[in-house]
């Protein structure tokens, strides 16, 4: 099970930077207009962390 954790996590920040390092290869006016949903999609990432975060404590505390 500590496994399948992992790898979520892992799977998480490859999408992190992945979305990082795609964002950073274009123009500049398209950079320009998708900052603000580069801003979302990097709150969306730290929502579904802390939720992961909670379930697992919550997993663990209940075992």
């Amino acid at each position: 099970m500590t496994f399948a954790m992992a790898m979520v996590v892992v799977i998480l920040l490859l999408a992190l930077v992945g979305t990082y390092a795609l964002t950073g290869k274009t123009d500049e006016n398209y950079k320009s207009s998708t900052k603000q949903n580069t801003f979302r999609l990097t709150a969306i990432y730290i929502i579904v962390i802390l939720f992961a975060l909670c379930g697992l404590g919550w997993y663990i505390s209940h075992i």
